[in-house]
C-alpha cells in the first residue's frame, strides 16, 4: 500500500441517528444527510468544500452503527484529535465519529471493503416502543421464527435479487451473494425483539428490506416459507412482499483485509 506525503487520507468509523436525514448521501435539493453534516463539519478543520466516500449509501431513516468513511485533509492530523475535533462540531447532531485512522492513498472506504453487516429489529408487543422509538419496526403480534427462518434459507447464496431490488436501484447487476440471514428472537418485557442480521459483501437497493419486509409476510402467517424461494425465482419487483420500514435498519459493520481500526 501506498502512503501520501502530501495529502494524508484518513477513515473515520461513523454512528448515527437516521431520523432527521434524508440518507448518508448528500443532497442535490440540499436536504439534510449524514454525509453533508460530516462535511460542514470538516470544512471547519480545513478549508473545504469536502468530499467522503462511504461504504454505504444507506437510506432515509437508516442509522449507522460501523459506518466507514474516507476523507483526503491537507494537514497530518493526529486520528485522535481529528475525530475529537470532528465530535465537536457536528454536536448538537446525533452523528459521532466513533474512530479515526490514518490509512494508505490505495484505501477505499466503498471499493476496499469486503464485507457489510445490517442488523433488523423488530419488536412484537401491544405498547408502542418509547426507550427504542425510531430504532424498531413495531409490530403488535408475535412471528413464527422457525417459518421465517426456513424462508431465509432460501435467499442465501449467489442468487439473481432481482425480486428484492428497487426499481431506482442503480447496480450494474441483480446479481449478488448472499452470506448470511441469521433471524433471531429475544424475550423483551411483554413482548418479544427478532433481529435479522444480514451478511454480503455488497447489497442492492433496498435489499435488505424488501427481503425483510417478504419474511416478516412468512412470519405472520400471510406466506408459506417455500414462497420465499417463487418470489426469488420469479425475478419480479412485483413478486416481493412489501418492504420493511427504514427505522429498524442498521449498517453494524463494514470489514476490510487490512482493519484500519486495529
Amino acid at each position: 500500500m501506498a502512503w501520501s506525503r502530501t495529502m494524508p487520507r484518513f477513515a473515520l468509523k461513523i454512528e448515527y441517528d437516521g431520523a432527521p436525514f434524508n440518507g448518508w448521501q448528500r443532497q442535490a435539493q440540499g436536504q439534510p444527510s449524514v454525509q453533508a453534516a460530516v462535511e460542514a463539519a470538516l470544512a471547519k478543520l480545513e478549508p473545504g468544500p469536502h468530499t467522503i466516500a462511504a461504504a454505504g449509501r444507506t437510506d432515509t431513516g437508516v442509522h449507522g452503527r460501523g459506518q466507514v468513511a474516507h476523507i483526503d485533509l491537507t494537514k497530518p492530523w493526529d486520528p485522535f484529535r481529528l475525530s475529537q475535533a470532528l465530535n465537536q462540531h457536528l454536536r448538537p447532531l446525533p452523528v459521532a465519529v466513533l474512530a479515526c485512522a490514518q490509512v494508505p492513498d490505495d484505501f477505499h472506504a466503498r471499493f476496499s471493503a469486503v464485507e457489510r453487516r445490517y442488523l433488523y429489529r423488530i419488536l412484537t408487543r401491544r405498547a408502542p416502543p418509547v426507550l427504542d422509538a425510531g430504532q424498531v419496526w413495531h409490530l403488535l403480534t408475535p412471528l413464527n421464527l422457525e417459518a421465517m427462518q426456513m424462508g431465509a434459507a432460501h435467499l442465501v447464496g449467489h442468487h439473481d435479487f432481482t425480486t428484492f431490488r428497487s426499481a431506482l436501484c442503480q447496480a450494474n447487476s441483480p446479481m449478488k451473494t448472499l452470506d448470511e440471514v441469521t433471524i433471531t428472537a429475544h424475550p423483551v418485557p411483554h413482548g418479544t425483539e427478532y433481529h435479522f442480521a444480514l451478511r454480503a459483501r455488497s447489497f442492492l437497493h433496498n435489499q435488505v428490506r424488501s427481503m425483510v419486509g417478504t419474511l416478516v409476510r412468512v412470519g405472520n402467517g400471510a406466506w408459506a416459507p417455500e414462497r420465499v424461494g417463487q418470489a426469488l425465482a420469479a425475478r419480479d419487483r412485483a413478486a416481493c412482499g412489501s418492504v420493511a420500514p427504514p427505522q429498524g435498519l442498521c449498517l453494524t459493520g463494514v470489514r476490510y483485509l487490512d482493519d484500519p481500526f486495529v
